[in-house]
């Protein structure tokens, strides 16, 4: 069993495991923690607790010590200038003619370097905005290029449900969401129902995936023959989370439909066909585009 606190550098980040030592800290507490790059600033939000060894999948970096007033006042330094530097940075963007969109600054603790986050179409020539910012700050300058995932995640807002974006609120990591999650949640395709207001797949469509795999496992597909309790018919609908699904039968000229618990009727031949109007292939391509755009962003994000 290994001892940790967990400790976070920004809203909304990523949680990261460090060693304390024998230091007594405390959820809300404030520390000073070694890491890759340098001393680092952040909030515990997990307080001392042990953890089994098979859980911890690199060796720990350490918690220098619990911040003092001084630590407090230079990270509070930092994130004033962090404003200033956006501010210089938007106006040699300007000067320099590039096709890019600053999102965010952020200045190390330690003020080893000084980081520009950016959005842009394509790939952007930002050597001589580099320069400049070099000459300026007189410290080591890296801009990076991020996703609009991100961007809509500093950015803020509301969803269609509307509460705050998951993304703002509580979700710290970005998963790859599909156009299948949506199938199988009887979602419309529409690319404006299930697109978030970063223009990608919504999120919540990952929250459900697991119960409506386990649900649909058990459960006919559209158009499968089954026997029930009046006779044979062929499944119209499925309600997957209420395990209901809606049969048909042949009434003369015309159709009787009834529904039933999937757990009393009996599948005769089960059918994997599915039917799509015009509109709703256009939307499926239109679905696979965005897809698409969401590994990318998934792949940037982890080479980040």
């Amino acid at each position: 069993m290994k001892n940790i606190v967990g400790v976070r550098f920004k809203k909304l980040g990523k949680i990261y495991f460090f060693n304390p030592g024998t230091l007594p800290i405390k959820k809300g507490d404030f520390v000073v923690v070694e890491t890759v790059q340098g001393e680092e600033y952040g909030e515990v939000l997990i307080a001392n607790r042990h953890v089994e060894d098979e859980k911890i999948l690199k060796p720990l970096k350490k918690v220098i010590r619990i911040a003092t007033p001084k630590d407090k006042k230079m990270a509070e330094e930092c994130k004033k200038k962090e404003k200033e530097a956006f501010k210089v940075c938007q106006d040699k963007i300007k000067e320099h003619k590039l096709d890019m969109t600053l999102t965010d600054v952020e200045y190390k603790f330690d003020n080893s370097k000084l980081l520009f986050f950016f959005t842009a179409d394509g790939r952007i020539d930002f050597r001589e905005l580099v320069k400049d910012l070099a000459a300026i700050y007189k410290t080591r300058i890296e801009l990076r290029q991020i996703g609009v995932r991100d961007e809509v995640k500093r950015i803020g807002g509301n969803g269609v449900c509307g509460r705050e974006l998951c993304c703002c609120s509580f979700l710290r990591d970005f998963e790859t969401v599909s156009i299948k999650m949506a199938k199988e949640q009887n979602l419309s395709l529409n690319p404006t129902k299930v697109s978030g207001n970063c223009g990608r797949l919504m999120c919540c469509l990952k929250y459900e995936e697991d119960v409506y795999k386990d649900k649909l496992k058990k459960l006919p597909n559209v158009g499968a023959i089954v026997k029930t309790s009046d006779g044979v018919g062929e499944v119209e609908g499925v309600e997957t989370l209420k395990e209901q699904i809606k049969v048909k039968f042949k009434d003369g000229e015309g159709w009787l439909h009834k529904r039933y618990v999937a757990s009393d009727i009996k599948i005769i031949k089960d059918s994997n066909k599915e039917t799509m109007d015009s509109e709703e292939m256009e939307n499926e391509k239109e679905l696979e585009k965005i897809e698409k755009l969401g590994k990318t962003d998934k792949k940037n994000e982890e080479e980040i």
